[in-house]
């Protein structure tokens, strides 16, 4: 008996924490199998294994539990790729019917055709600091949420009508409370939510300031004007690997910091920048930016280059520019293994 030769196959993998919808088709997008699994590492390695011995391309996108699966697929040897939910979404979305089999199936065929935007997966080191960077960013919003609570309750009942800076209104509640025992119901749980949060938040802040002082790449980083512990951080667990960017001017595009340009026939113009998902990664580059432009007191040629910006475009465009311009800088200083060069007065960033 001739023995058979190898089919070429392709599976598309659609998760969810239960189980996972995988998909396998052929050279020829020929469907040769449909079905559920649970979704763990050993389930799904069996199934491909059984069904697909020769799959040249296992796609799935990104998401949740994707990191860990990854990882795991990876580890025994299977040719997984994951991809860009935003890229795939697009392919999927012109399906009548969005089912689970159906995206699985969908994930297979751009496996297939190769019409895919692969997304890169964190590191376990990288993702355990980006996951301490966003539980301090959520709390952060959280304890914002207390404050202007309590900023509401002092306020309607004409508690206090003078300056309610965060920074001193805890202490002026308390005030409150103290004169105001009737208010204490109201106003001691928000009060006690409010300190708890602080607590934690200080406690993520001490851990991240110890992973930055270990890191020798990311102290560097900190060389840069308006660029502390939080913001290095954050831009190295966003970038990951600096190698998988060929140059650091493709950093503005990938943070959503470069104006998006739309283009028809002989019509083309701008359409503001590109608002990235990594909502947290700009604003704390927009936050560094606007301490280069207005509190940095030593010159350095990003700062006159950006001042410049100022005076000829307003400001929120120089601090976008100037934003872009650390993202830059940050990934040249990461990958040339340097520091920051303020340069010499007179000269242009």
């Amino acid at each position: 008996m001739d023995q058979q030769t190898p089919v070429t196959t392709y599976v598309g993998l659609d998760i969810s924490l239960a189980e996972t919808h995988v998909c396998i088709v052929d050279q020829d997008g020929k469907r040769l199998f449909q079905g559920a699994v649970p979704s763990d590492p050993d389930a799904l390695t069996s199934i491909i294994h059984e069904k697909a011995p020769d799959c040249a391309r296992i796609g799935m996108e990104t998401g949740a539990t994707t990191p860990w699966l990854w990882r795991a697929l990876r580890a025994r040897g299977l040719p997984v790729i994951c991809m860009d939910a935003r890229h795939a979404k697009r392919a999927l979305s012109m399906r009548k019917n969005k089912t689970d089999k159906n995206d699985a199936q969908g994930l297979a065929e751009l496996m297939r055709i190769g019409w895919f935007k692969e997304a890169n997966v964190r590191s376990p080191q990288t993702q355990y600091v980006r996951s301490l960077l966003s539980a301090r960013y959520q709390l952060r919003l959280s304890r914002k949420d207390m404050l202007n609570q309590m900023r509401g309750v002092v306020k309607s009942f004409g508690l206090f009508t003078g300056s309610t800076a965060t920074r001193r209104f805890p202490a002026i509640v308390r005030e409150i409370i103290q004169d105001n025992p009737q208010f204490g119901p109201l106003l001691t749980p928000l009060l006690a939510v409010h300190d708890a949060l602080a607590a934690q938040i200080e406690a993520y802040e001490d851990e991240l300031k110890n992973i930055a002082a270990c890191d020798p790449d990311a102290k560097r980083i900190m060389t840069v004007p308006g660029i502390g512990y939080l913001v290095a951080l954050t831009f190295m667990t966003a970038v990951d690997d600096p190698t998988r960017f060929s140059s650091s001017n493709k950093l503005g595009p990938y943070l959503g910091l470069s104006p998006r340009v739309r283009q028809s026939g002989e019509a083309s113009w701008s359409a503001g920048i590109g608002h990235a998902p990594d909502r947290m990664m700009r604003s704390y580059l927009y936050q560094a930016a606007t301490v280069v432009l207005t509190k940095t007191a030593s010159w350095s040629a990003l700062k006159a280059w950006g001042m410049r910006l100022y005076k000829r475009s307003g400001f929120k465009r120089a601090a976008v520019a100037v934003a872009r311009k650390l993202a830059i800088i940050m990934h040249a200083i990461w990958v040339g293994g340097t520091e920051f060069e303020y340069g010499q007065q007179g000269k242009a960033a």
